[in-house]
């Protein structure tokens, strides 16, 4: 379960514990952590708006209203030459991988994760900003294919190190390519110039027999069925109020192949819905999801807004087996161990 930044503040003041605790007092099972670009927009974490850094790729993040936004892509505006002669940050494989070390202490009983996301066209407009990327794509494919495959190439190298030498229980990656209504090129498209470098990043996972986790958000139905041929075992985040994205029927149609993880709408039912009526979608989604025995991690469809009441987080979490008060028992038990 992912928090908002001030949804984890205000859950920390009242579990009384730091922010960094909130997902691990709330129970979360999974453990991980970005060692891609992921790292520089959610893993630094600024105190006031204005405040930024510039990261090992050239971009530039500033945060504005608790996230890191891009302020500056290196190549916005750059020249087809320009472009190609663009270097990945390969000299720092070294410092990234290194993310894992706090996730790989506080294995326990977690289910630990590398992340090596964004792997193609989300990192490619990071690069080049989102209008050049797309006129790349329809303008000049063949420009666009290399630079995407160059994406695919830095997140390989970094999975390919991570899976050899970290002790993982699956591989996330991540290529948000779907807006609310729809995809954001058309199906062919991401055929033709994404899916043979995403299939390259699922293959690393596959070598190392790991089960291969895949973010992306909006509506992308169009294409789970490429992904269930690129082998991917573990969808997130389910926004079931996208087209095309009902949890019932992307249950009957690909549980089969696929766990689902998310569906709980962050939209519309946890800041918005009554407590029973979480309660009741929760419940229903749980049965839904898991009516075959299994294939479902709960989660939300995003990162918990901070206009949700209380409450209805409770009331998701007790349909889920965790009781309110597991929780703040936990939260006294971690208070206790680090005041020894």
């Amino acid at each position: 379960m992912w928090f908002h930044p001030e949804t984890a503040r205000i859950l920390a003041r009242r579990l009384e514990v730091e922010p960094a605790d909130v997902g691990h007092v709330m129970g979360n099972d999974i453990n991980q952590t970005w060692v891609n670009n992921n790292y520089a927009m959610e893993g630094i974490q600024h105190e006031h708006d204005g405040e930024g850094h510039l990261d090992e790729w050239g971009i530039r993040w500033v945060k504005q209203f608790f996230f890191n936004q891009i302020q500056h892509h290196p190549l916005k505006g750059a020249s087809a030459a320009e472009v190609s002669a663009y270097r990945f940050p390969y000299e720092r494989t070294e410092a990234l991988l290194s993310l894992m070390k706090p996730v790989l202490d506080q294995r326990g009983s977690l289910f630990i994760g590398c992340d090596v996301s964004p792997c193609v066209f989300e990192m490619y407009w990071r690069l080049r900003g989102m209008e050049d990327s797309m006129l790349d794509m329809a303008e000049r494919p063949e420009l666009a294919f290399e630079m995407l495959g160059r994406c695919a190439d830095f997140s390989i190298a970094l999975g390919e190190a991570a899976c050899a030498r970290y002790d993982l229980d699956w591989y996330w990656t991540g290529d948000d390519v779907a807006g609310q209504r729809c995809m954001m090129m058309s199906p062919k498209q991401w055929r033709a110039l994404i899916r043979p470098h995403l299939e390259r990043v699922f293959d690393v996972g596959k070598r190392h027999h790991l089960p291969i986790a895949y973010h992306c958000c909006g509506a992308l139905r169009p294409i789970i069925g490429d992904l269930v041929e690129m082998g991917l075992t573990v969808l997130n985040p389910i926004q079931s109020n996208c087209p095309g994205m009902d949890a019932a029927e992307l249950k009957r149609e690909f549980g089969a192949h696929l766990t689902f993880m998310g569906g709980v709408d962050t939209q519309d039912l946890l800041p918005h819905a009554t407590a029973a009526e979480v309660a009741r979608a929760t419940s229903s989604l749980i049965e839904t999801m898991t009516a075959d025995g299994g294939g479902y991690i709960l989660a939300a469809s995003h990162t918990i807004p901070p206009e949700t009441p209380e409450a209805n987080i409770w009331a998701m979490y007790e349909v889920a087996g965790i009781p309110r008060e597991e929780v703040f028992d936990r939260a006294a038990a971690l208070r206790a161990a680090r005041s020894v």
